[in-house]
């Protein structure tokens, strides 16, 4: 089993649960959606001894928690589960990274991205328009592939546009994914 150094910040037992199952790594699991300030004191030692990856659910309340974190502690890492990826076997559960399979847990964390701090942007608004990402009726599903393909999770155009930026993907990473993208939906 694939040992993880930095700890893998959850939202609760059961997530730790799924992820002893796929990684050998340990975790801090949050409650819940609040973090106090003793949390974030923990998480900033954490980060500085350990290092951090953020493996929220895929939900409003997970992106809430993601970015509390990354405002305080400059640095983790995030890894991203989809939405359908997180869905109960059985209908009326709660959607998140309990439900994940333990590949879809390691896929995950193979492919974790560091926030960088702020740079110039090198995506705009413009580009996700020309790329078909806003302002088209397929331009969600195609958002939704493209941050499977990426590996940064969906997010409306706004959220999406933010994570290109934040995760530095580049240009050439960008076009090599949506053009595989593409080619799935002819």
């Amino acid at each position: 089993m694939k040992q993880i150094k930095e700890v893998i910040v959850v939202e609760g037992k059961d997530d730790t649960k799924r992820i002893h199952l796929a990684v050998d790594a340990d975790t801090f699991e949050t409650n819940g959606s609040a973090l106090s300030a003793a949390d974030i004191d923990q998480l900033k030692l954490l980060q500085q001894k350990r290092g951090l990856i953020v493996f929220t659910d895929p939900d409003f309340n997970g992106e809430r928690l993601r970015k509390m974190i990354s405002k305080a502690i400059p640095g983790v890492k995030h890894a991203f589960i989809r939405r359908d990826q997180g869905v109960p076997s059985v209908s009326g559960g709660s959607l998140g990274v309990e439900h994940a399979s333990p590949a879809v847990i390691r896929d995950a964390l193979s492919q974790v991205y560091t926030e960088e701090p702020a740079a110039a942007p090198l995506f705009s608004a413009r580009d996700l328009q020309l790329a078909g990402l806003a302002g088209g009726p397929a331009a969600r599903q195609r958002r939704e592939r493209l941050g499977q393909e990426l590996g940064i999770g969906y997010g409306n155009a706004k959220q999406f546009l933010a994570r290109l930026n934040r995760f530095r993907i580049s240009r050439a990473q960008f076009a090599a994914a949506l053009t595989r993208v593409k080619e799935e939906e002819q």
